[in-house]
């Protein structure tokens, strides 16, 4: 096709790359240069995305739109009730390369493999040249990733945590890390006690302007049988937004964050976390920016070294080693079932409606807000996933659909390798399982105490289903679990239980998988 000389490039801007001073945008002219952004329901379909979801893309969406124009710039922008929306990255792209001829695409890294090779396919077939940049809103680059990568036998966070800390002197004095250790777990990561959380500073929250509710109304209509309900969607979707949100954590939750970081409480889903994920991978913030506003909260004195350790190995380590795995392994890794699941996913996690309080709690709040922290997340709904047996592709479908904060780089490797150890250990070092007893003691007790079933108990109508089904993971991965320093000891419990205690347990988790509830 040959291409018109009128526009030099058209830059591509997805869903989650809404800063404006990304790499697309270097030596943007915008006297022969234009940007593309489109809204298509194929976004919301390809997995079942709940309602806070879907509009928690749309608003930042459209508010970043609103940003573009001020500056002078124009903007092909498809809206998801336009008349000659195609319904898919794809076909819209494939519209606006024939209304435009550029003479080639610009675009910065995406976060999912599936669209960026729908639109490198796109790009190919019209003879359009696609240009894909690095992406600047992370510490350490893909190739970064990849050399760390060569030649190891194993891949572990920690090693690549402590090179970035070292690399960007995040928390160092010189060689050495602050405080003379890498982490401090022993300070961190403490349970609520019988009288639960004292003193939960409120959640930053974002009454939706004229623009987000339009919005709100549009996902109402369009998607009215996807699950979710938008009733307290009060998320920060503009960049002015994103950075009160920050100032309100750094001053009021992160003094604390560390050191409940791991507990759980019935009905207190916002607790001391940051709930600043969605406008990190949106982009509303960058890494860089965060990392920094919490070192110098610690370096005045106002939070401790502690909470700030905690909070930045997140940021630091783990949210660049999950990317570096997925990029690396792709597209490969999202095949992975390492333990041969292959349960469906239960229906009540769509409804929350189940006899379990702790799965109840969880599920109904990530209903309603879009949200979970990240021990609901794994020890929790990921947790009886696991142990239940369920095909760790229907968990993945189901974290990236239902979670605001959810871009696939991100949220497979957390599910596959995290959660549900579905590739082999690649991730993380060993099965993330626990009984009924880990949420009793997390939760001092509250979850459990409301629930008919007791935790202490592995068989027979009061037994807390997670108890059951996490014996039953030990007969069922015996061998697996026994090679692993880690799970061996877990493994040699098993010596406690008779023939006839291990029947019952593994005639148990059968009925529970079969969907059957003591």
């Amino acid at each position: 096709m040959a291409r018109a000389k009128g526009l030099r490039r058209l830059v591509l801007v997805l869903g989650d790359q809404l800063n404006l001073d990304a790499a697309a945008f270097d030596g943007f002219d915008a006297a022969q240069d234009a940007v593309w952004m489109a809204e298509v329901a194929a976004e919301s379909t390809h997995v079942t995305a709940s309602k806070p979801r879907t509009a928690m893309f749309l608003a930042a969406m459209r508010h970043a739109a609103l940003a573009l124009r001020a500056k002078g710039i124009t903007l092909h922008y498809t809206r998801l009730e336009d008349a000659a929306n195609r319904g898919s990255l794809a076909g819209e792209l494939a519209a606006a390369i024939e209304r435009c001829s550029p003479q080639c695409l610009v675009m910065t890294e995406p976060g999912d493999w599936r669209v960026r090779t729908a639109l490198e396919g796109v790009a190919a077939a019209a003879g359009c040249p696609l240009e894909i940049r690095t992406d600047r809103y992370f510490f350490s680059t893909l190739a970064d990733f990849a050399a760390h990568a060569h030649g190891r036998k194993q891949l572990r966070m920690e090693y690549f945590y402590r090179a970035l800390r070292k690399r960007h002197q995040v928390l160092m004095e010189g060689d050495q890390p602050l405080g003379g250790r890498w982490n401090f777990d022993a300070e961190n990561r403490q349970a609520f006690g019988r009288t639960g959380p004292q003193g939960v500073p409120a959640r930053a929250t974002f009454a939706p302007d004229d623009v987000t509710r339009e919005v709100l109304a549009l996902v109402d209509t369009h998607f009215a049988d996807h699950p979710g309900s938008l009733t307290s969607f009060a998320w920060p979707v503009t960049r002015v937004a994103a950075l009160e949100a920050l100032r309100s954590f750094i001053a009021e939750r992160l003094p604390q964050f560390g050191r409940w970081q791991d507990a759980l409480w019935p009905a207190e889903p916002w607790l001391w976390h940051a709930h600043l994920s969605a406008a990190l991978n949106l982009k509303s913030l960058s890494p860089q920016e965060v990392v920094a506003a919490a070192v110098a909260a610690q370096r005045a004195g106002h939070v401790p070294l502690a909470s700030v350790a905690g909070f930045i190995r997140q940021i630091l380590g783990w949210r660049e080693y999950v990317r570096g795995v997925y990029w690396t392994q792709m597209p490969g890794y999202q095949a992975h079932n390492a333990l041969g699941a292959t349960v469906p996913l239960p229906e009540f996690y769509w409804t929350g409606d189940t006899p379990l309080v702790c799965l109840a709690d969880a599920l109904q709040q990530t209903l309603a807000h879009g949200y979970a922290h990240h021990i609901q997340r794994l020890m929790v709904t990921g947790l009886y996933a696991l142990l239940l047996g369920v095909a760790p592709q229907a968990v993945h479908a189901w974290y990236l659909g239902v979670y605001v904060d959810a871009v696939e780089w991100v949220e497979l490797p957390n599910t596959l390798g995290m959660s549900q150890a579905a590739d082999g250990g690649l991730l993380a070092s060993k099965p993330y399982i626990a009984s009924g007893k880990y949420i009793e003691r997390m939760s001092g007790g509250s979850l459990c105490a409301r629930c008919r079933y007791q935790p202490a108990l592995r068989s027979g109508p009061a037994a807390c289903p997670f108890t059951t089904l996490y014996w039953d993971f030990l007969l069922r991965h015996t061998a697996l679990l026994a090679a692993n320093p880690r799970t061996a000891l877990q493994v040699k419990n098993l010596a406690r239980l008779g023939d006839a205690e291990r029947a019952a347990i593994s005639a148990q988790a059968a009925v529970i998988r079969s969907g059957d509830l003591p």
